[in-house]
């Protein structure tokens, strides 16, 4: 290529390649003897890392020296200038690239000084970025260092055939770096392979290939690459191939593997340097192998068969698998394969195909046994391997047993329900890993036909045979035996429990002790014979939901359960067991009632306080003895009686007499000669008073005070709440009118002071005065009063005055009006 387009397309393939991989290498181009030859669209995978051997003392006018560096080696095929622009990844004004570049045409060792460098520090010189490199418009072919310049430097005029070494380095930072070629001048042609898929992929299309040495589960075989060199020089004469396990070393071009290679892991990567001899320009390609066994088959799963017959014995373990069916089950869906699938007792004789086992194969030692696969690939030449478990399951235990029941319908014909599954642990020895179905006939228990419920079987021949199907749940392995039904028509007593229902709460509920009629059905000791109970005759004869030896009835009141009778498991006889629980008398179990002390020598009645029924129905003890529905009492005290019922149930009655009475007055307390006269009542007794004024018939309060009583005379009722009687006592209260009327209408015709009468304050004084102090009238407290008049002649309307003195001592004074 001779024209820019071609020169940019090539620069710019470079590019991609150098900072796009950046494998670090155990030998880094960062010496002139590595340097790495710049081609036109070589693929580099470089990295500024490190220093080898110091090369730049002294060597440049730039005061430097390597810190991290890289080594070019640039070839001009065609004449121009050359120029580039390093930028660094990290755009920080910190990163800090310098570059040195020798020649034109030196060679390592003796390489002079530098032609052209910089290390100026952007930071230090304020620029605006972190670019360096060499242009056409800078004039000084060194700068630096720390401030001084700008980080270009001026390109170099390039003759056809020269080359250079240009030597990149980092002094600050740890990013990478890009390169853009600005010149003219043209890189040689690097060579090209013409098995890559693409002009700008270094990667070989993955290698599969299958394991088909031993031992085949290694993923480690032989590769020859003879035929893969050739076909990569293609007839080219200045083309040489060589294979690396590091891309370090086929940059290098050292440690070749060499054409016959043994690989170490099942995949890896093998790096091809592919190199011109003329111009020593280079590519890398990369090439993947991946060695794997072969696994394009299917798994097989253990292969359980049941122990048969077919040798003449079901129970020692042997039977004859049929391998086709593993076959066919490890190449399902694989039909396009052309596999041969062969079975061994051993993964080494599977692999040395020593000893194959026939396709019908039968067992001779006890199982699970594991069967080695061996599957080969006849079109591809891979061999893969698996295994599978043989084993023979067991036939699950099958006992013939005979069950015998009870003829107990009342018709003695010999048929009767049976409960066929009480024979099931007889039969299978408790496993509880099976399964039994009842049949008629041997015929549908082995075809599984017209299954009967064994749960509840009306057998219709006496004896009958009923053939099972036992079957494993876990194996699915079956057997078979038989079921012998006998009905036997033996009989037991039947059985009365009577209770009084005493357990606290009246429902007709109650425990019963199943055990106390053991000796009533067994007539006698059980010897030989055992008895179970259920709620139901159902139940019974089916042997299903037994009930404990405590029993409390579901029904209540009166309910019949059976006892079931067996004699070895065979049973002998159901009786019927009658519960009944008996109601207790219906009474008034605590009462409380009074007994008038004022009333003695007269007698009060109790009764046993039945409910709801007749008393001559029940018997009577009472505390005095006597045994009378009723009794007499004249005293107080406590009183109880023990009512029983014609079953014997009783119940005990508590009758509590307390002691009541008439009052007693004690004392009357009269606040009188106010605006709120009150009376107060004290008394004395047994009883639970209460009080009424002036009406025996009330209305009686339980308060024994009397308030806003006007004066005059009452009478106080005190009555016992217990209804012993009412006592009476006469009161007085006084007071004095303050006006009156003697117009003759009678209506308040005579003056007198309220309260007083024969009984109260008779021996009082009485003195009237008109406002002047002139005594008008001394009256005599017994008499109706004052009329109003003096000497016979009627005094005029006004006030008058008058003093009392009471015959209890009290004096009052006062006056009141006079209104005609």
């Amino acid at each position: 290529m001779t024209n820019t387009t071609a020169i940019n397309k090539k620069i710019t393939l470079f590019l991609f390649y150098l900072i796009g991989l950046t494998t670090i290498f155990a030998q880094e181009p960062n010496d002139c003897q590595n340097a790495v030859t710049v081609c036109g669209n070589s693929s580099f995978s470089l990295n500024v890392n490190g220093v080898g051997v110091q090369e730049l003392n002294g060597s440049n006018t730039c005061s430097s020296q390597e810190n991290n560096s890289i080594w070019l080696e640039v070839n001009i095929a065609e004449a121009g200038t050359l120029a580039f622009t390093l930028t660094p990844s990290s755009s920080s004004i910190n990163e800090d690239y310098d570059f040195f570049i020798f020649g034109p045409n030196v060679s390592c060792g003796n390489i002079g000084q530098a032609i052209r460098c910089s290390t100026t520090n952007p930071s230090a010189a304020n620029q605006g970025n972190n670019l360096t490199g060499l242009n056409n418009t800078s004039n000084e072919t060194f700068e630096g260092p720390g401030a001084s310049g700008d980080s270009f430097v001026s390109a170099i005029d390039a003759a056809a055939g020269d080359s250079y070494f240009i030597v990149i380095d980092r002094p600050i930072g740890n990013s990478p770096f890009s390169l853009q070629w600005t010149g003219t001048a043209t890189f040689p042609e690097e060579p090209s392979n013409p098995l890559t898929t693409s002009e700008i992929s270094s990667s070989l299309p993955v290698m599969d290939v299958c394991d088909d040495l031993a031992p085949y589960d290694d993923n480690i075989r032989t590769f020859d690459f003879t035929t893969l060199t050739q076909d990569i020089i293609n007839g080219e004469s200045d083309v040489v191939v060589s294979y690396h396990a590091s891309e370090s070393d086929a940059n290098i071009n050292i440690n070749p593997l060499g054409e016959i290679y043994n690989n170490s892991t099942s995949i890896e990567t093998v790096y091809i340097r592919v190199e011109n001899t003329t111009t020593n320009c280079f590519i890398i390609n990369d090439l993947v192998i991946r060695v794997t066994a072969l696994t394009d088959f299917n798994q097989p799963s253990d292969y359980e068969l049941c122990d048969d017959d077919s040798d003449g014995d079901n129970q020692n373990g042997q039977v004859t698998f049929d391998f086709n069916t593993k076959t066919q089950e490890i190449t399902q869906d694989y039909t396009d394969s052309n596999y041969e699938v062969s079975y061994y007792l051993s993964q080494t004789d599977a692999e040395t195909t020593t000893n194959p086992l026939p396709l019908s194969y039968t067992n001779t030692a006890p199982t699970p046994t594991e069967i080695f696969v061996r599957i080969e690939d006849q079109d591809q030449g891979c061999i893969g391997f698996t295994s599978f478990n043989i084993n023979v399951a067991p036939l699950p235990l099958a006992n013939n047993v005979t069950l015998i029941q009870c003829d107990e319908d009342g018709i003695p014909e010999g048929f009767t329900r049976f409960n066929l599954t009480e024979a099931e642990d007889d039969i299978t020895g408790t496993d509880p890993d099976t399964e039994i179905s009842y049949y008629l006939s041997r015929e549908d228990s082995e075809n599984q036909d017209n299954a009967i419920d064994g749960n509840d079987f009306q057998n219709f021949l006496n004896p009958q045979i009923i053939y099972t199907r036992i079957t494993n749940n876990l194996t699915t392995c079956v057997n078979y035996s038989e079921v012998r039904l006998e009905v036997s028509t033996t009989s037991a007593n039947d059985a009365l429990m009577q209770q009084c229902d005493t357990d606290g709460t009246e429902d007709g509920f109650m425990a019963f002790d199943l055990t106390e009629v053991e000796d009533t059905i067994l007539v006698g000791p059980a010897t030989g014979l055992s008895l179970n109970y259920y709620e139901t005759y159902e139940d019974a004869l089916l042997e299903v939901n037994p009930l404990a030896t405590t029993f409390t009835n579901t029904v209540p009141y009166l309910q019949t359960i059976y006892g079931r009778v067996e004699n070895a498991n065979a049973c002998y006889g159901i009786s019927e067991i009658t519960l009944e629980v008996f109601q207790l008398p219906q009474l008034e179990t605590e009462y409380e009632t009074q007994y008038c002390l004022n009333l003695f020598p007269e007698t009060m009645t109790l009764d046993g306080g039945i409910i709801n029924d007749l008393p001559n129905n029940y018997y009577y003890l009472w505390s005095t003895g006597e045994t009378t529905s009723t009794i007499e009492i004249d005293a107080a005290g406590t009183y109880t009686v023990r009512v029983t019922n014609t079953n014997g149930c009783y119940k005990d009655r508590i009758i509590t007499v307390v002691p009541s009475n008439i009052a007693t007055v004690t004392n009357i307390e009269v606040v009188d000669a106010t605006q709120n006269n009150s009376i107060s009542i004290l008394v004395s007794g047994e009883g639970d008073y209460e009080y009424a004024l002036d009406d025996e018939n009330g209305p009686y309060q339980d308060s024994n005070t009397f308030v806003d009583v006007a004066p005059g005379l009452y009478t106080v009722y005190i009555r016992d709440k217990n209804e012993c009687g009412i006592t009476e006592e006469l009161v007085s209260v006084i007071g004095f009118p303050k006006f009156f009327t003697p117009n003759s209408d009678d209506q308040n015709d005579f003056w007198q002071v309220d309260g007083i009468s024969a009984l109260f304050q008779a021996e009082s004084s009485i003195l009237i005065f008109d406002r002047y102090g002139k005594l008008l009238k001394e009256l005599d407290p017994l008499s109706v009063g004052w009329d109003g008049t003096f000497h016979g002649k009627a005094l005029p309307n006004s006030d008058y005055w008058f003093k009392v003195k009471l015959q209890d001592g009290r004096t009052y004074t006062g006056h009141f009006g006079l209104k005609r």
